[in-house]
């Protein structure tokens, strides 16, 4: 697969507010997008632990200038709000996480017309994205449930807004889960026998997480737990940032790699368009890419 450079301009428009009522703190998002085209599908991102509307700018850039809007909401656990894992609010945030989403899907009109972006998008192309924390959040969008301490499925979250996603790093199941993130983390037990919306899935092959007893197969049980359509991209010695989609040089990545950023980026955008119906020539040249690839990474689908 070749990557596209970045000649498309594109712009942001931030901080835009968005109606959160009971939340404490205020709502607040980032949009970005090409500053020119028609019909532009959205995708809606949520960030992992403790970052912001701010971070991934490798991905969101290269979504914009392949053609989609992105809006990026700041969740209650970003650094900027001090809301650490010993805050009395902590246990709760994933729920207020997943209300961020539907707040952000819900006003969606209001806040592409803040961004002077009313007339141009797409509205009934819409996809959830997240990396890690944020993948959880986004799947739980997609329609996987939290099991309770009985192994009970609990509330279903999904949103009729959206129609496919991608899952970086997502949490697999909880019964691999450490003792201190089984005490802690309760809320990292998904159950994604009803997460039926198609999804991409995409693992590390060095990803090995504190908070699981397992390797880094873990973090592909979205994809093998859950009903077709979906696929699994797997970057054979990609850890937790996939090479530095956060930011580059930041302290978590571990692996830093811009190709490897790249990659996800375009295998993300060119696997959306093919599952919201607007072109799949990229998905399947990359799917082609993998039966004479160099080893480095791998597409599977069901």
């Amino acid at each position: 697969m070749s990557f596209r450079p970045l000649g498309h301009q594109i712009v942001s428009v931030k901080p835009i507010p968005v109606p959160a009522p009971g939340r404490g703190i205020d709502l607040q998002v980032k949009v970005t997008a090409p500053q020119a085209g028609q019909k532009l599908p959205v995708i809606v991102f949520s960030h992992g632990n403790a970052w912001s509307m701010d971070g991934y700018g490798s991905l969101v850039d290269r979504w914009a200038a392949a053609g989609f809007i992105v809006v990026q909401p700041t969740h209650l656990d970003s650094h900027r709000n001090a809301i650490g894992w010993d805050d009395p609010r902590f246990p709760t945030i994933w729920r207020v996480r997943i209300a961020d989403l539907h707040a952000v899907l819900d006003n969606l009109g209001d806040i592409l017309a803040q961004a002077h972006l009313e007339t141009r998008a797409d509205r009934e192309s819409i996809a959830v994205v997240g990396h890690s924390w944020g993948a959880q959040t986004a799947g739980a969008v997609l329609g996987a449930r939290v099991l309770d301490a009985d192994g009970v499925p609990g509330e279903d979250f999904s949103h009729s807004a959206v129609s496919a996603g991608a899952l970086i790093a997502a949490t697999g199941s909880g019964d691999a889960l450490t003792p201190f993130a089984a005490e802690n983390l309760a809320f990292m037990r998904p159950d994604f026998s009803s997460m039926s919306t198609p999804a991409l899935v995409v693992a590390g092959g060095r990803d090995q997480s504190q908070l699981s007893t397992r390797g880094p197969e873990w973090f592909t049980d979205a994809y093998h737990l859950s009903p077709a359509p979906k696929s699994l991209l797997t970057l054979t010695e990609a850890e937790h940032t996939m090479g530095g989609i956060a930011g580059d040089r930041v302290a978590e990545t571990t692996d830093e790699d811009p190709a490897r950023v790249a990659l996800v980026a375009d295998a993300i955008s060119a696997y959306l368009r093919a599952a919201l119906g607007l072109d799949d020539a990229e998905w399947t040249a990359l799917g082609a890419g993998t039966e004479d690839g160099d080893g480095t990474w791998s597409i599977a689908g069901k």
